[in-house]
C-alpha cells in the first residue's frame, strides 16, 4: 500500500526557532526530558461497511506498539482510547438532537449517538487502557496482552450512523465527563482516526432533514455538497479540483473549530500529533447513481480508491476534510490511505511519529551527506540545546571525544533504529542539569 505522506523526519512547533547554521539543516528534534506519557486517542468509523477496515487495524495495532517498544526505556506510559463516529443527529449549533433518521443497525441515526464516549470490551476494568511503567514492571488495569485486548476493541462493529461525525466525537471526547481520567495534563497526545468516509460534523440538525431543493436527497451526498468547497462546484457532475473544507456552511462545522479544539487540550502544540488511515483526499468526481433498492439516479461522490478484500470489493471515499485537518499539524500528523487489506505500514508510520513525541534519537541517514571514506555514513552534524524561555542563546554541545561531561555521540543502536541502514542515532551525555522547556536539535549537512 502506497503511503501519501513521507514521514517528518522533525517535531517543531510553528513559533520554535529555526537557525541553520554552517550550511546545516534541521534534521531532528528531541525534548531535552524526555516525556515517557503518551495518550492515543482512537477515533473509529462504525458506519456499514467498516468491518475489514477494524480487523486490519486491529491486525495490524502490534506494529504500532513495536515501533513504540523502540524508544528509550522500552514502551512509553500508554493510555488508549477508542470512540466512534456515530453522533447520532445531534450538531455543535443545536442543543438538541434533531428526529432519528433511517433503520437503525444498517446506517441511522439517533440522538447523540456515542457522543464521543470512550468504548470498553471484553478484559477492560476502565474506560480507557492504561498501560505504566512502575519499578521495573508495567502496571496494567485490562487483562491479557494489549495488542488483543486492544484488537477487541477496536472492532466497534458496523452498526453506526452512516453521517460520520469524526471530528466531532474526537471534540466530544476531549471533554466527555465520563472519560475522565484518560487524558493526562502532562502527556503526549496522538489522535488516530480511522475511516472509509470524509468527516461529516455537523453544525444544524437541519442537514439531517428531509429532502429538499436546499440540502437534495437524505443521503452522505449532502456532507460534501455542503462541507466541501471545489472547482467547479460541488454538485455538478464531474471531476473536481482544488478542493477544501468550506468554512462558510450553514450545516457543517468549519474545520478549524475542532482543530481548535485539540489545541486547547496542551499548552504546547509539540505534545500533539494527529493521524488519519481514510480515503485518499483525491481524485474527487462526482457522478450519477441509483440509490440502494433502485429508483432516479442521483449525485453521490465517486470512490478515491477501491480495493479487494477477501469479503469482496471494498471501497473509500476522498477525505478531503479530513485531510485539511491532518495538514493544520505540520510535522505532526501521518496520512496514509485505508484502501488496502494490510495496514502494517499506516501503524508503523503511526508509531514512528508517536515515537518522535516521546523522544525519537534516531537519524535517517539516507538523507544525509557522507563527511568520511569510511564504510557507512559518516554524518557532519551539531547538536545544539535551545531552551524555549532563550530562544535567542542556544547551546552548542561538542562531540564526547573533547572529553566535555555535557556532549554528543552518534552510535549505531540496531534496538533503537532498526529502520534505518545504519541504524545511526543521537545519544546525549549529560551532566548538568537542563530545564523542562530545553530541546534538542540536530543539525547536519543534507546529501545534495
Amino acid at each position: 500500500m502506497r503511503a501519501l505522506c513521507v514521514l517528518p523526519l522533525a517535531l517543531a512547533a510553528c513559533s520554535e526557532p529555526t537557525v541553520v547554521v554552517g550550511g546545516l539543516q534541521e534534521v531532528a528534534t528531541l525534548k531535552a526530558i524526555p516525556n515517557r506519557n503518551l495518550d492515543i486517542l482512537f477515533v473509529i468509523d462504525d458506519s456499514p461497511s467498516m468491518t475489514d477496515k477494524q480487523v486490519a487495524l486491529a491486525a495490524a495495532f502490534p506494529r504500532m506498539i513495536d515501533v513504540l517498544g523502540q524508544v528509550d526505556g522500552g514502551l512509553p506510559n500508554l493510555h488508549i482510547g477508542v470512540i466512534t463516529s456515530d453522533m447520532g443527529t445531534s450538531a455543535s449549533g443545536s442543543a438538541t438532537p434533531g428526529p432519528a433518521i433511517g433503520a437503525a443497525g444498517n446506517g441511522g441515526c439517533a440522538g447523540v449517538g456515542d457522543g464521543g464516549a470512550l468504548q470498553m470490551s471484553t478484559g477492560m476494568t476502565a474506560a480507557f487502557l492504561s498501560d505504566i511503567e512502575r519499578n521495573g514492571t508495567r502496571e496494567r488495569n485490562y487483562t491479557g496482552e494489549l495488542r488483543d485486548t486492544f484488537g477487541t476493541l477496536a472492532r466497534v462493529g458496523d452498526l453506526g450512523c452512516g453521517f460520520e461525525q469524526h471530528l466531532a466525537a474526537m471534540s466530544h471526547a476531549l471533554v466527555h465527563p465520563s472519560n475522565a481520567g484518560f487524558l493526562r495534563p502532562e502527556a503526549n497526545l496522538a489522535v488516530v482516526i480511522l475511516a472509509d468516509e470524509d468527516d461529516c460534523s455537523a453544525s444544524d440538525i437541519a442537514l439531517f432533514g428531509p429532502e429538499s431543493a436546499q440540502l437534495g436527497p437524505l443521503q452522505s451526498f449532502r456532507c460534501f455538497r455542503h462541507g466541501v468547497t471545489c472547482d467547479p462546484d460541488a454538485t455538478s457532475i464531474g471531476t473536481k479540483t482544488g478542493c477544501a473544507p468550506r468554512s462558510d456552511s450553514p450545516f457543517v462545522d468549519d474545520v478549524t473549530a475542532h482543530v481548535d479544539a485539540l489545541l486547547a487540550t496542551k499548552d504546547d502544540p509539540r505534545m500533539l500529533m494527529v493521524a488519519g488511515i481514510v480515503g485518499n483526499p483525491e481524485p474527487v468526481a462526482v457522478e450519477l447513481s441509483a440509490p440502494p433498492g433502485g429508483g432516479t439516479p442521483q449525485p453521490t461522490l465517486a470512490s478515491s480508491c477501491v480495493f479487494q478484500t477477501p469479503s469482496g470489493t471494498s471501497a473509500a471515499a476522498p477525505a478531503v476534510r479530513l485531510a485539511a485537518f491532518l495538514d493544520a499539524f505540520p510535522g505532526r500528523s501521518t496520512l496514509t490511505s485505508v484502501c488496502g487489506g494490510d495496514l502494517d505500514n499506516p501503524l508503523g508510520l503511526i508509531g514512528s511519529t508517536a515515537k518522535q513525541l516521546v523522544g525519537d534519537p534516531c537519524l535517517d541517514t539516507s538523507l544525509l551527506a557522507d563527511a568520511s571514506p569510511d564504510p557507512g555514513i559518516q554524518p557532519s552534524c551539531e547538536v545544539v540545546d535551545i531552551r524555549d524561555a532563550s530562544p535567542d542563546a542556544p547551546n552548542v554541545l561538542p562531540l564526547c571525544s573533547s572529553g566535555s561531561p555535557d556532549c554528543y555521540q552518534l552510535v549505531a543502536d540496531q534496538a533503537a533504529c532498526p529502520a534505518s541502514d545504519d541504524h545511526l542515532r543521537v545519544k546525549i551525555q549529560r551532566q548538568a542539569s537542563v530545564t523542562d522547556d530545553t530541546w534538542t536539535h540536530v543539525r547536519c549537512q543534507r546529501a545534495p
